[in-house]
């Protein structure tokens, strides 16, 4: 896993993403500023709508702003070609959803070694990797498993192994406690935090919940597409 870089490892400057709809447009965020330095856990807080979801698919490489600039890693996102950014998504970002996004006709193994596989990394490896991980989240009783036998809380966990695979430097979330109980989003933001210690990871959660709140270093509030408020906590 990586070790924690010196300084911003996320920075965007005047962050727009613009999206046109017939004869109008909608903002999805506008002239966002921010720093986030690597080995933070940081929160994007905000109603439906605020620009959170907009923000972190920027960030995964999975869309790209219509205006200002935007590196993470020290990869320039806006100007990266679409192999470019397969490669990023790859080897810098680890993406954790709300809805698991496990592909069901798949055992929880062959969904986590999937990422990693298609990177081309030698297969023992990666099962071995995988295999590490799995215990870590106390899965290794369902490695042959298929989502459909799972719950919720498995669901997440294999998610997240799945996250990790790749060893990335940032993990992003988007609602990962979203469809689970107090309970398993307890123990889901619990992973996050020692994925943060654990490995150096840097962490960005985009929730309503407030389960991520005592974990923040830092947490950004957004309305309307833009940061109304900032909030740095250390130690």
């Amino acid at each position: 896993m990586p070790q924690p870089l010196n300084g911003a490892i996320i920075m965007a400057q005047k962050l727009t993403r613009i999206y046109p709809l017939g004869s109008t447009e909608v903002i999805g965020i506008q002239d966002i500023d921010l720093e986030i330095d690597a080995g933070e856990i940081g929160v994007l807080k905000g109603n439906s709508g605020s620009g959170k979801s907009t923000l972190l698919a920027l960030l995964a490489g999975l869309d790209q702003p219509t205006g200002g600039r935007l590196s993470v890693a020290g990869r320039d996102l806006q100007k990266a070609s679409p192999a470019e950014l397969n490669r990023y998504r790859r080897e810098v970002v680890g993406m954790i959803f709300q809805s698991f996004n496990l592909l069901p006709t798949l055992t929880v193994m062959e969904n986590v070694c999937l990422p990693a596989l298609l990177a081309g990394r030698p297969y023992e490896r990666v099962r071995d990797d995988a295999l590490e991980l799995l215990q870590w989240v106390d899965l290794n009783s369902r490695l042959n498993h298929h989502p459909g036998q799972l719950s919720g809380g498995e669901m997440q966990r294999t998610a997240i192994v799945r996250a990790l695979i790749n060893r990335p430097s940032i993990i992003l979330a988007d609602e990962p406690t979203g469809n689970l109980d107090s309970k398993n989003g307890q123990i889901v933001m619990e992973l996050l935090l020692q994925l943060n210690r654990r490995f150096g990871c840097t962490i960005l959660v985009a929730t309503h919940s407030t389960l991520a709140d005592p974990y923040a270093t830092l947490q950004v509030f957004l309305k309307d597409g833009k940061i109304t408020e900032k909030t740095v906590r250390r130690g």
